[in-house]
């Protein structure tokens, strides 16, 4: 199983009840939306990527507050983590414990305002976007946990560039070196190999069309993309 990704999402985490329940939530995931720039590719979220986790129950599944782990604030398995899709993206509403007050506290004054999830990836595809930058579409996957957060840099792309270099099949140390130069687009359309046989010039050595017929084949057969 790939290695636990974490996302930032651009969309608000907000104080949902108040008194003895201390509840806060908002979107985790935004589907189709693209990302910023995660260096040298974007990202976006098929609606389909928390089929699984869904359809198993959302197994094992927290929320903590900036992925913490000593900073436990519901779960899944509990009821105190609640998680629903949507056309827009993953929601959630966990129930806040007295032991971190301070953490309602933080959202209900506006100190805390965004949210992330982490994830591992299951299936995901690489394509281009219309200005012809490399794009990552995340197909299906595992959450892993949902967390309101004041520190949203969690870039985390080291999983996507293996991703990457096993599709390709390249080396992942030059996918690396292409990602920080900015120029993935090599590994995600490659440069085809076309040769002109021109056969209705009629002309040419008979044996040479051959070979370059069995060698356009090979090529065909060899292409990744």
């Amino acid at each position: 199983m790939s290695d636990a990704e974490r996302r930032f999402t651009r969309g608000l985490v907000e104080v949902r009840a108040a008194g003895e329940t201390r509840t806060i939530g908002g979107y985790a995931a935004k589907f189709n939306a693209l990302s910023r720039n995660l260096g040298g590719f974007v990202e976006r979220i098929d609606p389909g990527f928390f089929a699984k986790s869904e359809g198993d129950g959302w197994p094992r599944v927290m929320a903590r507050y900036n992925h913490d782990n000593n900073m436990l604030l519901g779960t899944s398995r509990s009821g105190t983590l609640r998680l629903s899709t949507d056309g827009r993206g993953l929601d959630y509403s966990v129930d806040v414990p007295a032991a971190r007050a301070d953490v309602y506290e933080l959202v209900q004054r506006g100190d805390v305002a965004e949210s992330s999830f982490a994830f591992r990836t299951l299936d995901d595809d690489w394509s281009m976007t219309e200005d012809g930058f490399p794009v990552r579409t995340l197909l299906a996957g595992q959450l892993v946990d949902v967390a309101p957060v004041n520190d949203p840099a969690y870039l985390d792309t080291s999983t996507g560039l293996r991703s990457l270099a096993a599709k390709a099949g390249a080396d992942l140390d030059e996918v690396r070196a292409a990602a920080a130069a900015g120029d993935l687009k090599p590994f995600v359309a490659p440069q085809r190999t076309i040769i002109d046989l021109a056969p209705e010039s009629g002309q040419g050595d008979p044996h040479l069309l051959l070979a370059l017929r069995q060698r356009r084949a090979e090529l065909y057969r060899r292409r990744t993309f």
